[in-house]
């Protein structure tokens, strides 16, 4: 689903707002009109999904960096199948590109034209760094916070459940629910120090915003 347009800082960033709005409305469509890349952005961080996107997001604040100040676009695909279209339609303008991925996903990144140096990634997942960075223990202070550790206490109770590492239930009920894996890639970032960050994710909002 298209989000409401966000509000840019200032005229770059009003620029690339409009983009990534016009952009994410264009990759819901199948065989769409390509849309224009105004002269204001200069680059675009690639990103599978919404998660992606908001840890992105709240990453860039930890570091103090505002990637749409900077003409780069934060731009969501759809899943990793979809960034040969993506770069069909940003190579032409001679953005800088950067990939943020799942390591299952890289292929898809490296087929599509970007080199090893330009995608960072996330082993297994987006997720797992993040989870690997906070540890059990502070990740369910997280779901305490936002109302769903009795949720998840529920969740560990089932048979499939009992015998796995918390680690490992966490990361499951994480993809569990539509929206959740959103709200967590930015509370979960949030929770972390600059220094905590994982290392893919600092490398993608600082090779993206990087002149």
């Amino acid at each position: 689903m298209t989000e409401p347009l966000p509000d840019g800082a200032g005229e770059s960033g009003s620029a690339v707002a409009r983009f990534e709005h016009a952009a994410a409305m264009w990759s819901e469509r199948a065989g769409a009109v390509p849309v224009p890349v105004p002269p204001e952005v200069a680059g675009a961080l690639l990103v599978e999904g919404a998660s992606d996107r908001a840890a992105c997001r709240e990453a860039s604040r930890l570091l103090g960096v505002d990637p749409a100040a900077a003409g780069v676009a934060i731009l969501p695909m759809g899943g990793a199948m979809s960034v040969r279209r993506f770069v069909g339609l940003l190579r032409p303008a001679h953005l800088r590109l950067h990939g943020l991925c799942d390591a299952g996903e890289a292929g898809f990144f490296e087929r599509a034209g970007l080199d090893a140096g330009s995608v960072s990634v996330c082993r297994p997942d987006l997720e797992g760094e993040l989870l690997r960075a906070l540890g059990a223990d502070r990740t369910e202070a997280v779901l305490a916070r936002e109302g769903d550790l009795g949720l998840f206490r529920t969740f560990q109770r089932q048979p499939a459940q009992r015998e796995r590492p918390v680690l490992a239930q966490l990361h499951r009920f994480l993809g569990t629910t539509s929206g959740r894996k959103e709200q967590y890639g930015r509370v979960l970032t949030e929770e972390l120090t600059p220094s905590e960050l994982p290392a893919p994710l600092r490398e993608a909002v600082e090779s993206a915003v990087r002149p």
